[in-house]
């Protein structure tokens, strides 16, 4: 049962990953977070085709599923410009019936194209293009989607949601070039942690520890007032 004085976050796990892989890769994460987080895992609704060298973009599963897909033969490639978004719309839909049924969420926390897509979340909710409402978002290894039908989320906005942003120094799949484009779209950029490491989530608590207290106290204020 989760307890009141926690935070629920939704975890968006990255591409040709489920919600169990990403659970097991975020195991001391959720460990060093455990009386201060509670995790809710959600499967993208799309299956990632076999593994093939030229798809081989974000993780070495032989199995796992996408949010979107940006090729017509449904491949995703993290840093290529595209004209297309395949299958955006149903993992929009997943995610706005997962608030309905396992919500309320605190935060997100997305991983790659899970950080990527958390990105449009917090566009559709500042203007109010989905009744999904979260208070804050942590991105790792995340990017500003490239896909075309995508640029209306990103003009002309300025994120308010409170962010914490982790990205790797040795990350080969989404350089720290990428990911730095991602802060300048919220107004609070300076909350960001950069780590030695590549491409996956860091389980050290003290990258985490000062931005989850600050929305723990946020939680406990909104609790107060309204009682």
């Amino acid at each position: 049962m989760t307890s009141p004085d926690k935070l629920r976050i939704l975890a968006i796990h990255g591409y040709r990953q489920s919600d169990l892989t990403f659970r097991a890769k975020i195991g001391s994460l959720r460990k060093s977070l455990k009386k201060e987080v509670d995790f809710v895992f959600v499967k993208a609704p799309h299956k990632v085709p076999p593994l093939e060298e030229a798809a081989k973009e974000e993780d070495s599963e032989t199995e796992g599923f996408g949010w979107w897909f940006n090729t017509e033969d449904r491949v995703f490639r993290a840093i290529v410009p595209s004209n297309l978004s395949v299958g955006f719309e149903e993992s929009v839909a997943l995610i706005e019936k997962t608030f309905e049924v396992s919500g309320p969420f605190d935060g997100l926390l997305g991983f790659s194209q899970g950080a990527s897509f958390v990105s449009i979340l917090c566009a559709m909710q500042e203007k109010k293009l989905s009744p999904i409402q979260f208070d804050f978002a942590i991105l790792v290894s995340g990017f500003k989607s490239l896909c075309e039908p995508h640029a209306i989320y990103y003009k002309e906005v300025k994120f308010d949601l409170p962010t914490l942003h982790v990205y790797g120094e040795g990350d080969k799949i989404i350089p720290t070039t990428v990911a730095a484009e991602l802060l300048e779209l919220f107004s609070d950029p300076k909350k960001y942690f950069i780590h030695e490491g590549g491409h996956y989530v860091p389980g050290k608590k003290n990258i985490y520890n000062d931005f989850i207290q600050e929305m723990l106290a946020k939680k406990s204020a909104r609790k107060e007032t309204l009682n």
